[in-house]
Formats: structure tokens, C-alpha cells, sequence
């Protein structure tokens, strides 16, 4: 039966469709005949405990330069939907936090994916935590003396912003590097909430493998290689995809968070691993899919919406 599917998202012009998640997972809902509309977070609206917001629909070609179409808005209260997809991208600020109340408040007689409370409960820095045998030595403070101390345990270390994306604001700081105060100092300009710093993981240079989760199992990995003179991996920064393949420990990990994972009600998911170590549980909009099946692994937009129909029949 066709589903009426409302995408939160940034706006569809702005994507590049080559590896977006959300763009990719419209087209195969299109392709299984399910009704597409389309709306930002700023568009969305709540009056007298019911939530609308202004919805167009939403049709998609893979066809760069000319890949959608959109409707005329119409206000629509998102309870009437059978889905919504909450996939606009971090900053995790207070306007994206206001988005998870409102949508709430829908759920789950409108299923949202993922669940935006547990969305809103799992910080992606944060949630690792619940899992502090797999993830490498980590400090979430705004202390200077804190972050010093530290280093001094252990030597070169990554600071970047708690609630950020994407590999924006990320450092490398040699265990000698006279720039930590100054970047503390910045930092603090920059962000209210604290930051995270972890100890550095040489193994980065041989990639940092993005592992797609759907309900708690993994379905598709790929490798992301940092530029030569870069610390990050992200794809949109100059990291390199590549083909990969699960190890044994990355199951390991996979099967150790999928109860979490499921008891949050996350559909999707997307973790970090850097050598034998968990670094990110991504909650809000994971990315990687489009490039899973580049590589020939597993179609796992068709398999996200296998388990969405499941649970919205």
C-alpha cells in the first residue's frame, strides 16, 4: 500500500545528489510508488498541541542539474502523513533540538525516522559513551586544564565541537603543539557547550570505515581515506571512498550497540570506526549509502524502506 512520506530536510536544491542519503532514499520510495513531499525545518509549525507545516510535493530523477520537482506549498498537519523522515543535517543546536519536540508529538501514529526523541536523548559524541571499551580515550570538557592533562596522557590528540558535522572544526594537535591554548581560547568564543577531545588514532591514515546499521545489523561499509596533509576523512572535505569489508572486531562492535539501537527505535544508523575503535554513533542524517552501492554492496535504501513498510504497513 502507498505511504505518504514527508522528507524534513535541507532544501532539495542544495543537495549533491551524487551522495546524498535523503536524495537516495527518495528515489527508491518514488520507485515503490509512495507519495514524496518536502519541507525544511524552518516551515515546520505547531498550534494548539498539532504540527504543521508547509509541505510540496516531491518528485526526483537521478539526473544532475534537473533532479526534482517540487508542488505548490500546501499547510498540511503531519499527522495526516504515514511517514516522516527527520533528515535535515546538524548543527544539533536548539532549533534542532525544537524540531524533535515537535515531531514528538506525531510519533509513532505518524512514524518519524529516527525517533526524535531518542534522537534528541543520543547525541552522536554523547551516545558512544554508553560503550567505553570500544571507543578510544575521550574528554568532554570546556576545562583548559582538563584538555591538558590530558594530552599530557596522551600525547596527539583531536579537539573538535561537541554538537558539529561533517568534519568541520576538527584539529590534530601534536603532543608538542604550541597552538592548544589559543585553539581552547577560540573555542570557546565559538561554542556555549563544551567540546570533545580524544586521543588520536594513527590508524586514520589508513581510513575511517563508515558501517550503515538498519534496526541494530550493519548491510554496508565503506572506507573513507583522509587527503595527505588532512586529518579528516569526510568525503565533502577531500576524504576518498573506497570498497571495504567488515572485520571481525567491527562485527563485534555492530553486534554490541544493535539491542541500543533498536530499543531507540533507530532504523538508521551509521557508525565510525577508526582501527579497533567506535568514534561516532551518527543518529540524525547518516550518509554513505549511495556510496555502499557504488562500490557493488547492498541497495540499502531498498532495505531501509523493507523495514519502514514493515512497521507501517
Amino acid at each position: 500500500m502507498p505511504l505518504s512520506i514527508a522528507i524534513q530536510m535541507d532544501h532539495v536544491s542544495t543537495i549533491s545528489i551524487a551522495g546524498d542519503t535523503s536524495f537516495a532514499l527518495a528515489l527508491e520510495a518514488e520507485r515503490r510508488g509512495h507519495k514524496l513531499y518536502h519541507y525544511t525545518p524552518d516551515r515546520l509549525s505547531m498550534r494548539d498541541g498539532k504540527v504543521f507545516a508547509r509541505v510540496e510535493e516531491l518528485s526526483v530523477r537521478d539526473e544532475k542539474g534537473n533532479h526534482f520537482t517540487l508542488g505548490e506549498p500546501v499547510r498540511t498537519d503531519l499527522s495526516e502523513m504515514d511517514v516522516v523522515l527527520l533528515r535535515q543535517d546538524p548543527p544539533f543546536d536548539m532549533n534542532y533540538i525544537t524540531t524533535t519536540h515537535m515531531l514528538e508529538r506525531i510519533h509513532p501514529r505518524t512514524l518519524v525516522v529516527n525517533d526524535p526523541a531518542w534522537v534528541r536523548n543520543s547525541p552522536e559524541k554523547i551516545f558512544v559513551m554508553d560503550f567505553p571499551d570500544l571507543m578510544p580515550a575521550t574528554l568532554v570538557t570546556k576545562d583548559p586544564a582538563e584538555v591538558d592533562a590530558f594530552r599530557k596522557e596522551h600525547g596527539d590528540i583531536i579537539v573538535k565541537p561537541l554538537y558539529g558535522n561533517g568534519g568541520a572544526g576538527i584539529f590534530h594537535l601534536h603532543e608538542a603543539d604550541r597552538n592548544l591554548a589559543s585553539l581552547l581560547e577560540m573555542f570557546g568564543q565559538m561554542f556555549r557547550e563544551p567540546f570533545i577531545v580524544q586521543r588520536y588514532l594513527k590508524e586514520v591514515r589508513a581510513g575511517d570505515k563508515r558501517i550503515i546499521l538498519i534496526d541494530g545489523e550493519p548491510v554496508g561499509a565503506i572506507n573513507r581515506v583522509p587527503a595527505e596533509h588532512d586529518s579528516r576523512s569526510n568525503m565533502h572535505v577531500g576524504g576518498r571512498a573506497e570498497k571495504t569489508e567488515l572485520t571481525e572486531r567491527e562485527r563485534e562492535i555492530c553486534a554490541r550497540i544493535g539491542p541500543s539501537l533498536r530499543e531507540r527505535g533507530f532504523i538508521l544508523v551509521g557508525i565510525d570506526v577508526i582501527g579497533d575503535y567506535l568514534t561516532e554513533i551518527n543518529v540524525t542524517s547518516p550518509t554513505g549509502i549511495r556510496e555502499v552501492k557504488r562500490f557493488g554492496g547492498a541497495d540499502i535504501a531498498a532495505l531501509f524502506w523493507d523495514a519502514v513498510e514493515a512497521k507501517r504497513p
